[in-house]
C-alpha cells in the first residue's frame, strides 16, 4: 500500500489559516488532497490536521478517519519527522494494511503536477532509498556566489575551492531542499530520528513548481502562477 499524506495544522503565523484559505476556486489543501485521490499509484490517504473543520473536510472527501493530530504535534516547533511517524502508525491501522511507501505531500506547494508524484514514486521504487527529496537547482551557489563575513567584517565565499570558482557553470551541484513531494520507507520513518540519518536521494522538480507558500507575497506569487497554469492547459 502507497499511503499518501498531507499535514495541515490549524497555526499560520505568515498567512492565517492558510492551509485552508481559497486559491483559484478551492481551499489550499485541496490542490494536494486532489492529487492524491486523482493517483492511481496512491491506495489510501491520511490527513494530519489539529483543525476540525479541514479534518472533517478531508474524510468527506475519501482520506481515512485517524482522528485529530495529538496536541504535542500540534505545535509550531513539532517536528515533521513525529507528525510523518504518528500518521503512518494511525494510516495502517485505519486501512488494516501495511504501507510499502509513505508518500507526503506538503499543502502550501500547490504547483506540482502530477508527473512529479509520478516521478518520486518510481525514483523510490527503482532506487530504493530511505527516502526521495524533491529539490530544485538553486538559485544561488556557496562555492561561487553565496558570501560570508569574516571576523573583520570582509566578505569570502562561503564554501571556498582551491583556485576559486568564476562561472556559475563550474561550481558544484547545489540543490534547494523543495518543501512539496517526499517518499520515505516505512521501515526507515519508524527507526529514525531525523530525516538525513539515512540515504535521502534528490527528486529534482522546476523551480517554478516549488514555491513553497509561508508569507502573503509567496501566495501572491502562486495565485498568479497557478492562473497561468491553468489558462495554459485550457489553450491545450
Amino acid at each position: 500500500m502507497i499511503l499518501g499524506h498531507i499535514g495541515a495544522r490549524k497555526g499560520s503565523k505568515g498567512v492565517v489559516r492558510k492551509n485552508f484559505k481559497e486559491l483559484g476556486g478551492k481551499p489550499l489543501i485541496d490542490w494536494s488532497l486532489d492529487q492524491l485521490f486523482a493517483h492511481p499509484m496512491v491506495d489510501a490517504v491520511v490527513v494530519s490536521t489539529d483543525d476540525e473543520e479541514i479534518y472533517a473536510h478531508a474524510v468527506a472527501k475519501g482520506a481515512l478517519d485517524i482522528g485529530l493530530r495529538p496536541a504535542h504535534l500540534a505545535t509550531d516547533a513539532a517536528p515533521k519527522w513525529g507528525v510523518w511517524q504518528h500518521a503512518l502508525e494511525a494510516g495502517q491501522n485505519a486501512a488494516g494494511r501495511t504501507a510499502s511507501a509513505f508518500l507526503d505531500l506538503d499543502c502550501t506547494s500547490p504547483l506540482r503536477q502530477p508527473e512529479d508524484i509520478t516521478g518520486a514514486l518510481k525514483l523510490f521504487q527503482n532506487d530504493k532509498p530511505d527516502m526521495v527529496m524533491s529539490v530544485c537547482e538553486a538559485r544561488k551557489n556557496p562555492y561561487f556566489n553565496l558570501v560570508e563575513p569574516d571576523e573583520t567584517g570582509a566578505l569570502h565565499v562561503s564554501k571556498p575551492l582551491p583556485g576559486g570558482v568564476w562561472a556559475r557553470q563550474a561550481a558544484p551541484t547545489v540543490y534547494e531542499h523543495a518543501a512539496s513531494t517526499y517518499v520515505v520507507d516505512p521501515d526507515y520513518l519508524r527507526n529514525a530520528s531525523t530525516i538525513y540519518e539515512g540515504r535521502v536521494v534528490p527528486f529534482e522538480m522546476p523551480a517554478e513548481r516549488c514555491i513553497d507558500i509561508d508569507s502573503p507575497l509567496d501566495f501572491a506569487m502562486v495565485e498568479f502562477l497557478l492562473a497561468d497554469f491553468l489558462k495554459r492547459d485550457e489553450d491545450k
